[in-house]
């Protein structure tokens, strides 16, 4: 059976924890790049990520780009966006059937 997990600090991921999302709380980079890691290894089809977390390891998250599982997506943390998830889930659109239907503007690649 998949799982779905969150990887993000204390905050974000207790918000989660009410839901019955394995969370795993982290404080910095190198134990979210073990964690996220670890849970591809251990049957999680979707993984959320806080964008502060992402930020600093988007060469483990871009292993995962082209397979089918598991699904990692970018979430706010409790400080806020950084507009790196919304401008994922866009190229991920714009990619998939060639226009912005998001942002309502052509593909472009």
């Amino acid at each position: 059976m998949y799982k779905i997990g969150v990887i993000a600090d204390h905050d974000t991921a207790l918000s989660f924890k009410s839901t019955g999302i394995d969370t795993f709380p982290t404080i910095d980079e190198s134990e979210a790049a073990e964690k996220l890691l670890k849970l591809a290894r251990e049957n999680y089809a979707v993984i959320f990520i806080t964008e502060h977390l992402a930020e600093k390891i988007m060469d483990k998250i871009d292993l995962f780009r082209n397979k089918t599982l598991p699904i990692i997506t970018l979430i706010p943390s409790n400080r806020g966006t950084l507009g790196i998830g919304m401008t994922d889930v866009k190229k991920s659109v714009e990619k998939a059937i060639g226009v912005d239907i998001i942002f309502e503007r052509e593909g472009r690649e």
